[in-house]
Parts: C-alpha cells; structure tokens; sequence
C-alpha cells in the first residue's frame, strides 16, 4: 500500500513539473510538432482516399523519423538544461530519471 501511496505522489509530482524554454527552443519544438501534425493529417487523408499500403507506409516511415527527430533534440536539450543544472546541485536522483527515460525511449 506505501507502494501506491509513493506511486500517486510520483504522478501528483510529474503533473506539475514544467521547463521554462528560451524563445528559439520554443519555436523549433512547435515548429517541429506542426510539421508532423500535418504529416498525420496527410496520413489520414491517404487512408481516407484509399492511397496504395506502401504509399501510405512510406508517408508513416517519414512521421516516425521526424518524432524520433524531435525526441532527440528535446532529449538533448533536457541534458543541457534540466539534468546538468540537477546535477551541479547535487541531485543526483536526476541520473535514474534520465536512465528510465531512455530505457522508455529505446522500447
């Protein structure tokens, strides 16, 4: 029961946590999920006029390469910022979060 206590604060926790972006992150990473909101209304749209499967195929390739893309650059930029900044104030609890992240992210 402490288990689902713990677990509950976690996600009560995560909830609530938020990054401040400088301007120029900001805008690629919107910029970057426009891009691929579009690449999955364009999707839906060849499903709906009954596109040839590898077409379709080919188009989904293309959107899965462009999230793995922006994974890694906010990845990155969470390294820059929010994990070094963790780090040099000795929270090192920072290290098993990043740890689970991409263990997440390598599934």
């Amino acid at each position: 029961m402490q288990d689902k206590q713990k677990g509950d604060v976690a996600e009560s926790c995560c909830q609530l946590r938020t990054k401040e972006r400088s301007a120029k992150e900001y805008k690629d990473l919107i910029h970057r999920l426009n891009r691929i909101e579009g690449q999955i209304r364009g999707i839906k749209g060849m499903v709906e006029r009954d596109a040839y499967c590898p077409d379709i195929l080919v188009q989904v390739a293309a959107a899965n390469a462009a999230l793995n893309s922006f994974n890694k650059v906010l990845l990155a930029n969470h390294v820059r910022t929010c994990v070094a900044e963790d780090i040099r104030k000795g929270n090192d609890e920072v290290i098993d979060e990043l740890v689970k992240t991409l263990q997440k992210l390598m599934r």
